[in-house]
């Protein structure tokens, strides 16, 4: 009941279509569970996910990101058989909260079309130019679409605060949704922009591949593995502490390889572990790899038996849902942390936070375990190379 409007809000975000996202969190979310090194850990489409995906998708097709999410799970086979499992986690720290508070900010800009129901034909990939189109298309705000989208996100903090083990955000989505079709709000719905959501999974489909494509992809690939990669396995070390348990690295490395390989022959998203529908699993009892498969299956039934109810959910409803989603991304308890971190520390993630909101996430990652590289050499007082200029 979570991972269903998550999965949907997602996809729609990423600029696909929502059906992808059901089809991601039903088959990878199966494969990770069945075949992870985490026993409690949920797999599916994950909100760090959106502006790769976004990108990819206006580069180079939807078909493109497919062969890059099927190349990105090679990448992570070859990785979890190399056993590099425990080298993801070298990454500097600030880097990971860095760009994952950039991420943060993207996916809450990216919302604001839809919450505040402004009518743009295009909405442009960049931060700043986003922005700008989002303020010359104030004129056309609708106060229906923003009381629907700001009472579901008020509706699911009263609902966590009230009531933390209730599935708050289907109820509040579906309160909401419920009211614009009954009241026949002005309000726009999944099924109004998408059209009807499919009733059963397509048949796989291998992507073709071609070595200019291979080449084209490659960027795009590594850094969906990357993702994949650290995010999988920070879920699972989150996960470790609620349980007492100990999670296997490589396993789950190959077990996100199986399951981007697997989204991808769906033609899905790529797919990770995701911390806050893992907890959720942690808190409503969730003890082994069956309560993962059964959210799987449970997905899967939506999809069978009332895909066309899910068309009745409305757009702003999603998008507050991904606001608040990105908010919680953010970890804003631990902002006041960051501050009183070295300085070193806070330029780190405010560099990285920086880049990867105005350049690229690529770019920001390269950048941020670049500069944490020489931090940690600084700190360990690593003597210069002992070498002297050649007679020529």
């Amino acid at each position: 009941m979570v991972a269903l409007p998550l999965s949907l809000a997602i996809a729609i975000a990423s600029g696909a279509d929502p059906a992808t996202g059901l089809v991601t969190a039903i088959v990878a979310g199966f494969l990770i569970s069945l075949l992870g090194g985490s026993r409690v850990q949920i797999g599916g489409p994950t909100g760090a996910f959106i502006v790769v995906v976004f990108g990819v998708i206006a580069d180079h097709g939807y078909d493109g990101l497919v062969m890059a999410t099927f190349m990105a799970g090679i990448i992570l086979l070859i990785a979890g058989y190399l056993q590099a499992g425990k080298l993801i986690r070298l990454v500097p720290e600030p880097v990971i909260n860095g760009f994952t508070i950039g991420i943060a900010v993207i996916i809450a800009a990216s919302q604001l079309k839809d919450l505040l129901g402004l009518q743009m034909t295009t909405v442009p990939a960049e931060f700043i130019a986003k922005i700008e189109a989002l303020w010359a298309a104030r004129a056309s705000f609708s106060l229906p679409s923003a009381l629907v989208g700001i009472g579901t996100m008020a509706m699911i903090v009263v609902f966590r605060r009230a009531a933390p083990r209730a599935p708050g955000l289907i109820v509040a989505v579906a309160i909401t949704s419920v009211l614009v079709s009954v009241l026949h709000l002005p309000v726009a719905t999944i099924h109004a922009q998408f059209g009807d959501l499919p009733d059963r999974l397509p048949w796989p489909a291998v992507p073709a591949l071609s070595l200019d494509r291979f080449a084209e992809l490659l960027p795009s690939a590594l850094i969906i593995a990357f993702l994949a990669g650290v995010e999988s396995l920070l879920s699972a070390m989150v996960a470790d502490r609620m349980i007492q348990g100990h999670h296997r690295p490589n396993a789950e490395l190959l077990a996100q390889g199986a399951a981007n390989i697997g989204s991808a022959l769906f033609g899905g998203l790529p797919a990770t572990g995701a911390i806050a529908r893992t907890a959720t699993n942690i808190r409503a009892g969730g003890k082994t790899p069956v309560a993962g498969i059964v959210h799987a299956l449970a997905l899967l039934l939506v999809m069978l038996l009332a895909s066309r109810l899910v068309g009745y959910i409305a757009m702003p409803a999603l998008a507050g849902l991904l606001i608040l989603t990105a908010w919680n991304m953010s970890e804003p308890h631990k902002w006041r942390t960051h501050l009183q971190e070295r300085r070193s520390d806070v330029f780190l993630i405010a560099v990285t936070m920086i880049l990867t909101v105005l350049a690229d996430l690529t770019f920001a990652i390269g950048v941020g375990v670049a500069f944490g590289l020489a931090l940690r050499l600084q700190r360990r007082n690593v003597p210069g190379a002992d070498w002297s200029k050649p007679d020529r």
